[in-house]
């Protein structure tokens, strides 16, 4: 029985609206998009779809108790909960710069994930008056 997918491709602003025709599993036909980019980024969504994964983890001695982080390139969507899962066991220690690589390499596809932003230590002494 063949199905229809619908897709918006986010690989330029035309944001086209591409239909993905599939039987048993086999794409059969793609339509609606503008350009070859539109056609590969269809085909990528159905049989593999990925995403950047965006979270947070835990901060020691940082002015804020957790630090946004995020991978360098997208992962297969199918393995973002367990990315997450992975990226909270992290310890990171204060200070942390935009960019510092928090944890190399998850689940060996050559990805890093890095902080989102800085992060300076937290200042124990306090000011007086």
């Amino acid at each position: 029985m063949k199905k229809s997918y619908f897709v918006t491709c986010t690989l330029c602003p035309m944001g086209c609206r591409i239909e993905v025709v599939v039987e048993d599993g086999k794409i059969l036909e793609i339509k609606g998009n503008e350009c070859k980019k539109g056609e590969k980024y269809a085909i990528d969504e159905f049989s593999n779809p990925c995403r950047i994964l965006t979270t947070t983890v835990r901060i020691q001695g940082g002015l804020l108790p957790k630090l946004p982080v995020r991978s360098t390139e997208p992962i297969p969507k199918k393995l973002i909960p367990s990315g997450v899962k992975e990226v909270k066991k992290a310890k990171v220690k204060a200070p942390v710069n935009y960019g510092d690589v928090i944890l190399r390499n998850i689940f060996n596809l050559g990805v890093d994930i890095v902080s989102s932003r800085d992060l300076e230590k937290e200042n124990k002494e306090k000011k007086n008056g």
